[in-house]
């Protein structure tokens, strides 16, 4: 069967038909995707237009789950549609794919998500599609198991990541590789940071009254994994301050950076505010200026002071490129300094898989290039004895210990402290010629992939 005849599909008014139950959603999400994979929207920016439904979860959850697993699913779809998939419009392209995510991942059953998906074409405005829907969809079905064994022949398409990045990841990691892929393909866990490390038993219990599980991590301290995720608002505490989302590895910044009462302290690239939250709680008595290029993103800084009740006097915000050499001239020297730095974010793909669909290995030479100058400036402003530490969501070295040791080869004042003795580093931990690279998902503290280096400035320069 052919199953292309001759489809003319045009933009059209959504049909008044009543549409099945689902069927709007998808049709949201696969608008979504749309952005993501042919505009070249982040999912965050693209999902926005569904932050006001009340089936925005769902939304969020389709979306998401067909941007995982597109690099698979799209291969397996192409061998049934006599035409090269460019050819075909972006949204009609993306139902395919996410009507395709429903099949094989959701629990409904086959028939139901292509009764859904043909309904979504007309909620689309691509009624003229539907028979086209139909047909590709119903074949994806009866052939699907052959179809996609076919497919995963391929490491690429079976773990569904972009080509460069499973050959550099195999490159760097060597048989490890593999797995740091399926973390990749995993639901994250929901991490939380109690602000009180010593009260996490009793948070824990607090918890379980609720009805809620949760797993206390060994390392770091104040961290649990809950058992189901649940949205931040029905967690107890949390518009307290009592306790924060935040990943196990994320964590880890405000421990290495260990702010002093008194201390000035800077946190660059800080939204939307989490690591600037911690160390704030961890230490009340200092004073934090976090800073970010983005007046939107640092918005959300104020606003995650405003839930921990932070003391306005001593946490500030600042919109500042700190690319700009000049962009701190007004500040005083810093004592301890948190440079979480833009990067490839391709530790926290799970968190972000449009992230596969969106980076491209040539972005890799081009953040660490930002990096190194936002590094240089940051430091500059780092007080003689002071600490900083650079920190970034990559797997890739050449944002990490390259940029790092590059660093310490042009900077005679600054070195490299080891990581503490009395602070456990999480399971799965590697240590680098400078610094420390965590991988994604290696449990049993399942953290997303970071890297840490933690640099002191000399007492006397």
């Amino acid at each position: 069967m052919n199953a292309d005849a001759e489809i003319a599909v045009t933009r059209q008014d959504p049909s008044n038909a009543r549409l099945a139950p689902g069927a709007a959603t998808l049709a949201a999400a696969v608008e979504a995707v749309s952005a993501v994979a042919h505009a070249g929207r982040s999912a965050d920016v693209a999902l926005q237009a569904a932050e006001e439904r009340a089936d925005r979860a769902a939304v969020r959850a389709i979306a998401l789950g067909t941007l995982r697993w597109y690099l698979r699913l799209a291969p397996a779809l192409a061998t049934l549609v006599d035409r090269p998939a460019a050819d075909m419009p972006p949204l009609l392209r993306s139902l395919l794919v996410a009507a395709a995510h429903q099949i094989e991942y959701s629990r409904s059953a086959p028939e139901v998500s292509v009764h859904l998906a043909v309904d979504a074409a007309r909620a689309l405005g691509l009624s003229r599609a539907t028979g086209f829907v139909n047909a590709v969809l119903r074949r994806f079905v009866r052939e699907r198991e052959a179809l996609l064994a076919a497919v995963d022949r391929d490491v690429v398409a079976r773990t569904a990541h972009p080509e460069w990045f499973v050959e550099r990841l195999a490159s760097i990691y060597g048989d490890r590789s593999l797995s740091i892929l399926a973390a990749n393909n995993a639901h994250p866990p929901m991490t939380l940071r109690v602000s009180t490390p010593q009260a996490v038993d009793a948070y824990l219990e607090e918890l379980r009254a609720s009805g809620r599980e949760a797993t206390v991590l060994a390392t770091p301290p104040g961290a649990l994994v809950l058992a189901h995720s649940l949205p931040v608002a029905a967690l107890p505490g949390f518009s307290e301050g009592r306790v924060s989302v935040q990943d196990a590895g994320a964590q880890y910044a405000a421990l290495l950076l260990d702010a002093q009462a008194g201390d000035r302290v800077l946190d660059a690239c800080a939204a939307p505010g989490g690591k600037s939250a911690h160390i704030l709680q961890r230490t009340p008595n200092l004073t934090l200026l976090a800073v970010d290029d983005d007046a939107s993103r640092l918005a959300q800084v104020v606003s995650t002071f405003g839930r921990i009740g932070a003391n306005p006097t001593r946490a500030r915000t600042k919109l500042a490129d700190l690319a700009d050499p000049h962009s701190l001239d007004d500040e005083a020297p810093f004592d301890r300094i948190l440079v979480d730095a833009p990067c490839s974010a391709t530790g926290v793909i799970r968190r972000h898989p449009d992230i596969k669909l969106l980076r491209r290995a040539e972005d890799i030479a081009r953040f660490a290039g930002l990096q190194k100058r936002i590094l240089s400036h940051c430091f500059s402003k780092l007080a003689p004895g002071g600490r900083l530490v650079y920190a970034t969501c990559s797997v890739m070295p050449e944002e990490n210990e390259a940029v790092v040791k590059s660093f310490l080869a042009s900077t005679p004042a600054a070195r490299a402290l080891a990581w503490p003795a009395e602070l456990p580093r999480p399971p799965g931990a590697v240590a680098r010629d400078v610094g420390n690279q965590f991988v994604t998902g290696a449990a049993p503290a399942a953290t997303d992939g970071f890297y840490y280096a933690c640099l002191v400035r000399a007492k006397n320069s």
